[in-house]
């Protein structure tokens, strides 16, 4: 049996594993689509599947009692305390689960872009390499075609950094797949001089190099599509990796060494994670 939720269809496999639908994530049908195609064609495994769905279920129940029904609306203070809930009811690896489930879905459904297009692959690229390498936008479009190469059996880029220094770093398997999706489609692999990250010409008639004000218009766009409030920009998106590699156990000491930074001082400025300890602490006045 399915439950109808407005025009939107629970899969009759996901349908029995809850007393309610995750609201939070179905404000329609195309909202919903991205959803469940997360379950049925992300997650090959069944008891995965299952227990991933579960978790965020009762994440998105949780938020609905405290009056969060919009998806733009959760923010990382949120996920923190209902994960501080959880240890008080779970064993350890229980939680690591339910926060790998929310992680993976939210991962999923913000990186939303439609990559049947060479500008949704471009994008999401250009994206990816901020993201992964902690590197300065000025350095990414800065990049050439060879720039991004394979060492020994994993991909790299090397960017181009102030006063002329370069930096070479491996690339995480999930930005290799991205630039090797977006360089087969564009078809300028052997183009090895030629810049990495183009525009698509339409107000030129000449696809060129990206600026910074290209790329900024570019991270506006997606963000509003994405469903993303808050104001960023390019540098957003540096300060967004290294937040999350630092929440992941990752150390200052290797963040400022992959961020490229003379000074530990200037990473912990890209360090994110006071914001949440902030508003949750704000949040404890119960006037």
């Amino acid at each position: 049996m399915t439950e109808q939720l407005a025009v939107v269809v629970v899969p009759r496999r996901l349908a029995t594993l809850s007393n309610k639908s995750p609201a939070l994530f179905l404000p329609d049908a195309k909202a919903a689509e991205r959803f469940f195609d997360f379950f049925t064609s992300n997650i090959r495994n069944k008891n995965t599947r299952r227990a991933y769905y579960k978790a965020v279920c009762r994440f998105a129940d949780w938020c609905e009692g405290r009056g969060v029904a919009d998806l733009a609306r959760v923010k990382p203070f949120h996920i923190a305390a209902y994960i501080e809930a959880l240890t008080a009811e779970m064993a350890k690896p229980s939680v690591k689960q339910h926060l790998a489930a929310i992680r993976m879905l939210l991962d999923w459904l913000l990186a939303a872009i439609n990559t049947a297009t060479l500008t949704g692959l471009r994008d999401r690229a250009l994206i990816g390499t901020m993201i992964y390498t902690f590197a300065r936008i000025g350095a990414v479009l800065q990049m050439n075609v060879g720039d991004y190469f394979t060492q020994g059996r994993r991909g790299w880029v090397r960017l181009h950094e102030k006063g002329g220094k370069e930096h070479e770093a491996p690339c995480h398997h999930k930005l290799e797949a991205m630039l090797d999706a977006y360089l087969a489609a564009a078809g300028i692999a052997d183009d090895r001089e030629g810049a990495l990250f183009r525009t698509t010409g339409r107000s030129s008639g000449l696809a060129q190099r990206m600026g910074q004000s290209d790329a900024y218009r570019m991270i506006q766009r997606r963000a509003r599509q994405a469903g993303i409030e808050t104001k960023i920009g390019n540098h957003s998106l540096r300060a967004t990796g290294i937040t999350d590699y630092l929440t992941n156990n990752g150390t200052l000491e290797h963040a400022q060494q992959m961020a490229n930074h003379s000074s530990p001082r200037t990473t912990k400025l890209y360090d994110r994670r006071h914001d949440e300890v902030a508003l949750e602490e704000y949040e404890r006045v119960g006037i």
